[in-house]
């Protein structure tokens, strides 16, 4: 069964996506913007694929798919649009454009993101297959395409335990993030070499800020991103992907809950969880708050920005994400 939230049937009225998504005070300026998009998209023939932590106009306003990295990589490659939007972060868009070359894929701000991808690069790969030969790469999906085209298979926080235990290896070297290493560490007998990254959002959470709320609320259920801490880790009732805490959320139906993650995701998971009381911490990713619904609009107006991987590190990277697939 799948853990991701089901698509955004775009077919609904604009007001009836964001009916409890969104201020009323806000939807007089949104739904305009809204009925723009869909004319756009029936015009170039797009589709915008947006991830857990865009924001609720966003994500069930504008979005015609929708999921985390995972989900949005299988997304890109099975959707027969012409122009892929990504309302998400700048690796999301590459992946996109590497599973789907022959389509155009857009990405509404340049300047969007990602300090675990910023943290590594391709020559940094091969620096660590030098020091480690024969040890298989795993790479986290939050990467670059050259850095992808470096590497034996990806990952994402979801997948992460199984693809590492499915090389059948003693060793492998896994990066970038170091938190989401020593998780899966902690969960099998291979041996995890890590790489010295993190994300600036989940770093931030501290396993102290979590005993007070619970000392506040005895009660509450704390489900924590595995790219968070061990301390933080250690301190939550459940640890999962974004998608995993989602499907957390659906089945427990929990009286109150604290999502420890970027506070989007919270509001996201609040709309089709009513019954559940979100408790909200809030550390806001700066580059996901870069894509907004006006310069989705902007993008499909103007066709900007096109992404392009050259065609020998995509063929790399390609082969690096599609392991990842066949073996999900």
């Amino acid at each position: 069964m799948s853990t991701t939230a089901p698509p955004l049937r775009t077919a609904l009225p604009v007001h009836t996506r964001l009916e409890g998504a969104v201020p009323d005070v806000e939807r007089a300026v949104i739904e305009p913007i809204l009925d723009d998009l869909e004319r756009l998209k029936r015009e170039r023939n797009a589709v915008i694929l947006a991830h857990n932590y865009m924001t609720p106009d966003i994500f069930h306003g504008a979005a015609d798919l929708r999921g985390d990295s995972l989900e949005l990589a299988r997304l890109a490659a099975e959707t027969t649009a012409d122009v892929i939007v990504m309302a998400g972060v700048h690796f999301m868009a590459e992946t996109a454009k590497i599973l789907s070359p022959d389509k155009t894929v857009l990405i509404p701000d340049q300047r969007a993101g990602c300090s675990l991808a910023e943290s590594i690069t391709g020559a940094d790969v091969r620096a660590l297959r030098e020091r480690h030969p024969g040890v298989p790469v795993v790479t986290y999906v939050n990467t670059s395409a050259e850095v992808k085209a470096e590497s034996d298979i990806t990952c994402t926080s979801s997948n992460a335990l199984r693809i590492v235990e499915s090389l059948g290896t003693d060793r492998v070297l896994f990066l970038p993030d170091r938190y989401l290493a020593d998780w899966v560490a902690s969960q099998t007998d291979v041996e995890v070499i890590a790489w010295d990254g993190a994300c600036e959002v989940h770093e931030r959470f501290t396993a102290a800020e979590l005993d007070d709320l619970r000392a506040a609320d005895p009660g509450v259920s704390i489900i924590a991103h595995p790219e968070c801490p061990p301390d933080v880790l250690g301190a939550a009732d459940y640890v999962g992907s974004t998608s995993q805490m989602t499907a957390w959320v659906r089945e427990h139906r929990p009286d109150r809950v604290v999502m420890v993650t970027e506070c989007s995701m919270a509001d996201n998971v609040a709309q089709e969880s009513p019954d559940t009381d979100f408790v909200r911490p809030c550390n806001m990713c700066p580059h996901m708050k870069r894509i907004t619904v006006q310069n989705l609009r902007t993008a499909l107006e103007t066709m900007q920005h096109p992404i392009d991987v050259p065609a020998d590190v995509a063929a790399r990277a390609r082969s690096a994400v599609q392991a990842m697939l066949d073996a999900s």
